[in-house]
């Protein structure tokens, strides 16, 4: 699977990167990076995600327990910066490979032109042969424009570069299926195919307490690069040389293959990098209009408006069920939806005074999910 993937992002949590999240262990980080010029030596592209900027900080202001003010988690995180970049740097130096420090929010990645932005950026980066080492901007991050993790993190730079492969190391050896810290008789999957709905349910439960994101992230995370076509690997990082082994197509931990439809890149940026503002609850002959007939959303289909958005932001579609179908723009805002739905496109302007569009999100604006 490694062996033929030429682009490659690989997703370092928090446990194999701190002396159990207190500051980084440069012992580590050195593995990671002979390991990385191993792989750059045949030729590989490799874009690293990293926690530990949080840890690192703490213990250079000598805090002994975690911040609850998103503020002290900011200035920890700025501190800590510094130092996870400087780390780094040294550690691919003893190998003659450059890095770079790229610090991202979902902001950064919803908004179309900064998007692209960050695109250009890293494929460029790629080109001049210099590794990419990104983190979400826990700086000036706040809950309206955080990840939550660097699984989701990872998942979405995947898609962002079209990588060939997503590699999440963790402190399991990968998907098993259920809680093998609580059920000694389950079983170790190593291959499954990404988006299966019943693997969610199997990684219910969190990591360690020093990460964020438990298993469940990182399944979700490996459905979202298979968007982009991308296979996903989850693995323990404490395998001995795990990364080489991988990339020589070595059976480790669980490999989680694209069999889903991939995802033309702005269909990818609606479905993954949006930030939803809303829900529309769809009747069924909306639902088989989105999804049987390949239609665009109609007032007349929509039968209930939740949340507070304006034209153009990216609502959720739900069936009666409250299954999420679709997403994509709307161009009408929530008061104006919750004037016209259930109405027929032709009185949308006897209703509001003006008409916009006919349709309240266009087939060209909107994903099925």
């Amino acid at each position: 699977m490694l062996k033929q993937a030429r682009r490659i992002v690989i997703k370092v949590g928090s446990s194999l990167v701190t002396n159990q999240g207190k500051g980084l262990d440069h012992a580590a980080l050195a593995c990671w990076a002979a390991q990385i010029a191993s792989l750059k030596q045949m030729g590989k592209e490799i874009i690293l995600v990293s926690s530990g900027a949080i840890a690192e900080g703490m213990q250079r202001l000598n805090w002994e327990s975690r911040p609850t003010a998103l503020y002290e988690l900011q200035a920890a995180a700025a501190v800590g910066q510094m130092g996870l970049a400087q780390a780094y740097a040294s550690s691919f130096s003893q190998y003659d490979l450059q890095t770079a420090q790229v610090l991202l929010t979902h902001e950064d990645l919803s908004n179309r032109k900064r998007y692209l932005n960050a695109r250009s950026t890293l494929t460029t980066l790629l080109k001049l042969n210099i590794i990419p080492i990104i983190n979400e901007n826990d700086t000036v991050a706040i809950d309206e424009i955080r990840f939550g993790d660097n699984d989701t993190l990872a998942a979405l730079v995947t898609n962002l570069v079209e990588a060939d492969a997503l590699v999440i190391l963790t402190d399991q050896a990968g998907l098993f299926t259920s809680d093998p810290r609580k059920n000694p008789d389950a079983k170790l999957l190593s291959e499954v195919h990404a988006g299966d709905p019943a693997l969610e349910k199997m990684a219910g439960g969190v990591g360690s307490g020093i990460s964020r994101g438990g298993m469940q992230t990182k399944v979700i995370a490996a459905k979202r690069a298979a968007r982009s076509g991308a296979d996903t690997i989850i693995a323990s990082g404490h395998e001995d040389n795990v990364l080489v082994r991988l990339s020589q197509d070595e059976a480790i931990g669980t490999r989680f293959l694209a069999k889903i439809p991939v995802l033309a890149a702005r269909k990818q940026w609606l479905a993954d990098y949006l930030q939803v503002r809303g829900y529309v609850t769809l009747d069924q002959g909306a639902v088989k209009a989105l999804c049987a007939d390949g239609k665009s959303l109609l007032p007349i289909g929509v039968i209930n408006v939740d949340g507070e958005f304006e034209r153009g932001e990216a609502v959720s579609c739900l069936d009666e069920q409250g299954r999420e179908i679709a997403r994509g723009l709307i161009n009408y805002s929530a008061v104006e939806t919750q004037k016209i739905l259930k109405q027929a496109s032709s009185e949308i302007e006897a209703i509001l005074g003006y008409v916009d569009e006919p349709e309240l999100i266009h087939r060209n604006n909107l994903v099925l999910l």
